[in-house]
C-alpha cells in the first residue's frame, strides 16, 4: 500500500513538472493534483510529512516563477 502512494505522489508531480513547463491552464489543476497525491501519501506513511510540505512548496515555487516569465 505504500509503495502505491509513493508512486502516485511521484507521478503527480512530474506531470505536474511537465505542465509548468509548458505553460497553460492544465498546470493549476494538475499542482493540485500533485499537492493532494502528496498530502494522500504523507497521510498513509508512504512519505515523511516534511517531505510531502518541500515538495509541494518546490511545485508553487516554480508555477509562480513560471508565470512571472509570461
Amino acid at each position: 500500500m505504500r509503495t502505491i502512494g509513493r508512486s502516485a505522489a511521484r507521478t503527480a508531480v512530474r506531470t505536474a513538472r511537465d505542465a509548468i513547463s509548458k505553460g497553460g491552464e492544465k498546470a493549476s489543476e494538475m499542482i493540485s493534483a500533485a499537492a493532494s497525491a502528496l498530502d494522500k501519501a504523507a497521510k498513509r506513511g508512504s512519505i515523511h510529512k516534511n517531505s510531502a510540505r518541500r515538495r509541494r512548496s518546490r511545485i508553487a515555487k516554480a508555477a509562480t516563477k513560471a508565470k512571472k516569465k509570461t
